[in-house]
């Protein structure tokens, strides 16, 4: 692989771009992929398949080629807001994933390295909190506390950036009432209906670390629609 390549990949993953690495098998030739950007012409013939498996997040040989395609993303960053029990379980589901983690609450009682070790804590509300994040599509909420003034400006920030996955705990009173809060702010309906309430995939677990696991298996599902 020439240098130039080799700087160009490090700048790409410095920056946590996406990309990818087209690579024929039978020369060694190489190239990088990004989208909406020209192809090398060497590889132009291969772009649909290229762009595919990149979409798909998929690495591999393309079928009756030897081009190996292979995917970068940058990684997801899984903002938590509410340092409480749950939220143990999600971030030990969350390292196993390699998901980038921050846990958000102006409860210092709670958000305490003592009980979430080696994880980045904000100690202050939302609204101020986000001014220290650096967000993107590849951002996830997920909103623990059941109480509105905790929660409610971080859905609001999210629905506003784009997070691509957001979702709240609560029941589904307390969902309807949080949608009647956002509409009253000036959220459309189309807005709201993003947001994964009450969050997680039905499982039938009660417990902490059964509701954890609902809630990130849902986050991976909709990693995978992206």
């Amino acid at each position: 692989m020439e240098l130039s390549l080799l700087k160009k990949i490090i700048e790409l993953k410095s920056n946590k771009k996406e990309f990818a690495i087209i690579t024929d098998l039978l020369n060694g030739n190489s190239t990088i992929f990004e989208n909406n950007k020209s192809l090398d012409k060497n590889f132009e013939k291969y772009s649909k398949q290229i762009n595919d498996f990149y979409k798909n997040k998929k690495n591999g040989v393309i079928e009756n080629t030897q081009i190996f395609v292979e995917t970068y993303i940058r990684p997801i960053k899984v903002v938590i807001v509410g340092a409480v029990h749950i939220a143990q379980y999600l971030i030990n589901y969350s390292k196993s994933l390699n998901f980038e983690i921050t846990v958000i609450d102006p409860r210092g009682y709670f958000a305490t390295k003592q009980r979430f070790p080696d994880m980045e804590i904000i100690n202050k509300w939302p609204d101020e909190a986000f001014k220290e994040i650096k967000t993107n599509s590849n951002t996830a909420l997920i909103a623990l506390t059941h109480d509105p003034k905790i929660d409610d400006p971080a859905l609001q920030h999210a629905l506003k950036k784009n997070f691509y996955y957001i979702g709240a705990l609560g029941s589904k009173k307390t969902h309807t009432n949080r949608c009647q809060r956002l509409k009253d702010a000036g959220f459309s309906k189309n807005e709201i209906d993003l947001i994964h309430g009450p969050i997680g995939i039905k499982l039938g677990g009660k417990s902490a670390p059964e509701i954890a696991l609902s809630i990130i298996a849902q986050l991976v599902a909709e990693t995978y629609k992206k």
